[in-house]
């Protein structure tokens, strides 16, 4: 399991940064908030995406006035965790009634915006990668295909339905497969030893649980999506 005291240092110490400096402690019902990501197997990086949700939606509502407790966050924490166990592919712990630590299943799909949306919004952030000084020279050449692969098929994904959306979401699905395998072929060893130690980490809570196989699915998954952030590839 993950050493609370520790966990809860390390987000007090990554809220101090995001609040400009201005140390809030993390203790009382605060402190058992965070206990509870931690009793869960939220990542520390999860909970630190989760942390800087809030604040984008934070700074873009103007000036700060005050600076943000931990427990504002517990909502935007608690679905980028979401995120991550759709991209891993591992279920959550949760507490019953009798304070015993049970599997609780893999979040439900959620809604999605229009595929012609979505596709929209994969290219215009791809091609801004693409043009970065740090995706675009170790990736540059998955990254051309990725924006040629989805201009292909957005003229017909806002008309799409029953089969021949399943198809584009098929084709989506190998885009995104592409890119990520790409992003892993481009670590270093040194950067690919670092971040496999830490898909480790992220999956450690859970590995008792989890079949040879699926773990080792898991981790194939959690190493590409590390990869990904290494880049800033979007999920597409």
């Amino acid at each position: 399991m993950i050493d609370v005291e520790s966990y809860c240092r390390d987000i007090e110490a990554y809220l101090c940064r995001k609040n400009d400096g201005h140390l809030i402690r993390i203790t009382g019902a605060a402190f058992e908030q965070v206990q509870g990501w931690a009793t869960q197997g939220v990542p520390l990086k999860v909970a630190e995406a989760g942390i800087d949700r809030y604040f984008e939606r934070y700074y873009r509502k103007g000036p700060r006035r005050r600076p943000v407790r931990i427990e504002f966050c517990e909502a935007d924490v608690l679905d980028a965790f979401d995120d991550w166990r759709r991209a891993v592919g591992v279920t959550g712990v949760v507490a019953d009634a009798g304070g015993v630590a049970v599997e609780d299943p893999q979040p439900a799909p959620r809604q999605k915006r229009s595929l012609a949306s979505h596709i929209e919004s994969a290219l215009a952030k791809l091609t801004v990668l693409r043009g970065s000084g740090h995706a675009g020279p170790a990736i540059g050449a998955a990254l051309e295909q990725a924006v040629r692969a989805l201009d292909a098929i957005a003229p017909e994904a806002a008309r799409a339905r029953g089969e021949a959306r399943d198809e584009i979401l098929r084709k989506i699905a190998a885009i995104n497969d592409e890119l990520a395998g790409a992003a892993v072929s481009a670590l270093s060893d040194k950067d690919r030893r670092a971040l496999e130690q830490e898909a480790d980490t992220e999956l450690a809570p859970f590995r008792a649980r989890m079949s040879d196989e699926a773990f080792r699915q898991s981790r194939g998954q959690a190493l590409q999506r590390l990869a990904r952030d290494r880049f800033g590839l979007p999920s597409i």
